[in-house]
């Protein structure tokens, strides 16, 4: 990356009090902003933008304005908000490496929930009834977890002391992991399957029809991606049918309206997109902020930018 020299107080737009504090002593000058309202006095000079969590159109639409901008630093994983829509030059990096724990333990939790028959314990809890028999485990599982970035390494450390047996897919083949084009032979070798990919347009309806009819007879699905990535016609008939089970954090559409038939598909244990959603996630995100900051400072490109089409 080529800039120049940096000045001595690169301006840096944060959406949290805890944005400014974390960023002070860096040799910036944070500036804290509500998306909401007209930016601060000041906001023209910023090169850095941080957007919010889960930003919507309006704070893209601040990136476009900003005549300084130089790159855009978020504080979530996913960007599919901003792939295609920065102004040529304007970099953009994402926030690996601050969500994968919390989220590998929803992953975990959603299982061990799943296996467990937990939702159901808690319905005869409020109904007042004794329902004791024999469920599921997660112990001796195999499990398929499509996407093979820091999420899933923190989900294979997670569900190994369960003696889980962990298979990775990726984009492409390496060391350790699958090709997304091996997926489904592999899906039929396992008990569940974990999704934790970037929203693309390649991974756009992933989970479809075909990749569902792939999963073997009573198996668990779990979206901890984002909604689109499955197809929820799909789902919802194989839920239907009782053939499959799933665990989902995140649907499409989201938020899931009222009366949608998700909420009363059988077999579905459903949150709302709380995997990250933990009290360490705003310091951590703002702390891998400062860490892709600090490349920036030095006129080198971020670890986290994004490429290929994210």
């Amino acid at each position: 990356m080529s800039r120049g020299s940096v000045p001595d107080m690169t301006v840096v737009l944060v959406p949290h009090p805890r944005g400014v504090d974390a960023l002070s002593d860096l040799g910036v000058r944070p500036l804290l902003y509500d998306p909401t309202e007209p930016l601060p006095a000041g906001a023209d000079e910023a090169e850095v933008l941080v957007p919010s969590f889960l930003s919507g159109p309006r704070t893209v639409e601040i990136a476009q304005a900003l005549p300084k901008l130089r790159l855009v630093q978020l504080l979530t994983a996913g960007a599919e908000v901003w792939v295609g829509r920065l102004p040529e030059g304007v970099l953009l990096s994402d926030g690996k490496g601050a969500h994968g724990g919390a989220t590998a333990e929803w992953v975990v939790g959603a299982l061990l929930a799943v296996y467990r028959e937990l939702p159901g314990f808690v319905r005869a809890q409020e109904r007042g009834e004794w329902t004791q028999h024999v469920t599921d485990e997660l112990g001796g599982k195999r499990v398929l977890v499509v996407g093979a970035g820091d999420v899933a390494e923190h989900i294979v450390r997670r569900l190994t002391p369960f003696d889980v047996t962990t298979t990775l897919v990726g984009r492409r083949p390496r060391d350790g992991v699958h090709g997304i084009a091996e997926v489904h032979g592999l899906l039929a070798e396992h008990d569940a399957c974990v999704v934790v990919v970037p929203l693309t347009e390649a991974t756009r309806g992933l989970v479809d029809a075909d990749f569902l009819a792939a999963m073997p007879d009573g198996a668990v699905l779990v979206n901890g991606a984002r909604g689109p990535v499955a197809d929820t016609d799909a789902l919802l008939a194989e839920l239907t049918s009782g053939r499959l089970r799933a665990a989902l954090d995140v649907t499409d559409p989201e938020p899931l309206p009222a009366g949608h038939p998700l909420w009363e598909a059988p077999g579905l244990l459903l949150t709302p997109h709380v995997g990250g959603s933990v009290p360490g996630a705003l310091d951590r995100a703002f702390g891998v902020v400062r860490e892709q900051l600090e490349y920036y400072l030095r006129g080198e490109e971020p670890p986290n930018v994004v490429r290929d089409g994210y």
